[in-house]
């Protein structure tokens, strides 16, 4: 299943991260994937205000340190594969584990380590349209996350790309 959405500004980028996250269950595994300013971070960073994370625990980037953990309604756990080379790289400093723990783990360029990341998770595709504009794939094969993708269609109500 994929859903595409078109989000023309700042704030409609803001509002879908933060319904997003206010969906996020226990468990979940999202991947956010595309080329490098494309806004995986600040979704994240909108993903955590919908998880309940506090405005005064802001949300970084991890590239350098491969890993941040925030509190709210759930434990996030944000990622960041960029620097590492595959999924060994993954294994051999335990990030996999935290897939397993019961809060939401982000990841960022989670391709370089596609073969372990847990099959119910949400892969979320940017791409730059302009510097405000992004079309966001969200595709998964999680019955969860299929009716969920739904309910946050609904709740967007925005125009599809055309």
């Amino acid at each position: 299943m994929m859903n595409v959405f078109l989000l023309r500004s700042l704030s409609q980028t803001n509002r879908f991260g933060e319904l997003l996250g206010s969906l996020c269950e226990a468990g979940d595994v999202l991947c956010l994937t595309g080329d490098l300013g494309a806004g995986k971070t600040f979704l994240t960073q909108s993903i955590a205000k919908g998880i309940g994370v506090a405005e005064h625990d802001y949300v970084t980037s991890p590239t350098f340190s491969l890993f941040h953990q925030y509190s709210g309604r759930l434990e996030l756990y944000h990622m960041d594969f960029y620097r590492l080379n595959d999924s060994d790289d993954v294994l051999s400093m335990g990030l996999d584990e935290y897939f397993y723990r019961g809060g939401v783990t982000v990841i960022e360029w989670c391709q370089k380590a596609a073969d372990i990341i847990p099959e119910n998770h949400l892969l979320v595709e940017l791409q730059v349209i302009s510097p405000e504009t992004r079309e966001v794939h969200c595709s998964t094969a999680a019955e969860s996350w299929k009716k969920r993708l739904e309910i946050l269609v609904q709740k967007l109500d925005l125009q599809p790309p055309s």
